[in-house]
């Protein structure tokens, strides 16, 4: 209890959905205080890469790739939703910060490659470029597919709509809390109104 009022707890989680074609849908869901599903995002960007060790990840060959942009209200805060490699992708963070998104949610497995290098910046800038708060929550260690071992980085963070990161995890397993503040996202969207400020860019 905080005071008189209850604490609400509020979940985030990254699951597996049947697809119609034979794969899955690698699935953001939103549960609300009362434990009902309020929220499904299914990931848009499918990471089919090669690592700088030569490691080749083919999330298509396993995953059907999601069409919707998706936001949802938590206590008068509006979510966004993204998962792991969408984090690569500023057209989707921008979709949701016009959908009204105040803080994007992101479950994530970067591998500790990518991760070292990428992860931070790339979370500050979505944070900077939104001007909302983002919350990503990293997977940490070792596991395997099929013969390979794999490492995540870890480092789950909070970045403020400033870009500041106002709470991240150690190496290994930790827990992360930050307060997400409404006003502080209007007071940077009023010092600069990038929203209003955006061209269209024609396209050739």
């Amino acid at each position: 209890m905080r005071g008189t009022h209850p604490v609400q707890q509020h979940l985030v989680a990254g699951v597996f959905e049947p697809a119609p074609d034979g794969r899955v849908y690698n699935t953001a869901v939103g549960y609300d205080a009362d434990g009902r599903r309020v929220a499904a995002y299914r990931k848009i960007h499918l990471f089919d890469v090669m690592t700088p060790d030569g490691t080749a990840y083919r999330e298509s060959a396993t995953v059907k790739a999601g069409d919707q942009v998706v936001t949802y209200d938590c206590e008068g805060v509006t979510v966004g939703c993204s998962i792991c490699y969408d984090l690569r992708f500023p057209d989707l963070f921008q979709a949701l910060a016009e959908k009204g998104a105040e803080m994007i949610a992101m479950p994530a497995a970067f591998t500790m490659q990518t991760g070292k290098d990428h992860w931070e910046v790339l979370l500050r800038a979505r944070a900077i470029e939104t001007e909302t708060y983002v919350c990503a929550s990293a997977q940490t260690g070792s596991f395997t597919v099929g013969n390979e071992q794999r490492h995540t980085y870890g480092h789950s963070l909070v970045a403020d709509p400033w870009g500041h990161v106002v709470a991240k995890a150690s190496d290994g397993v930790g827990i992360v809390s930050a307060r997400i503040d409404p006003a502080r996202v209007k007071k940077v969207r009023a010092m600069i109104p990038v929203a209003e400020h955006k061209v269209k860019i024609a396209r050739a």
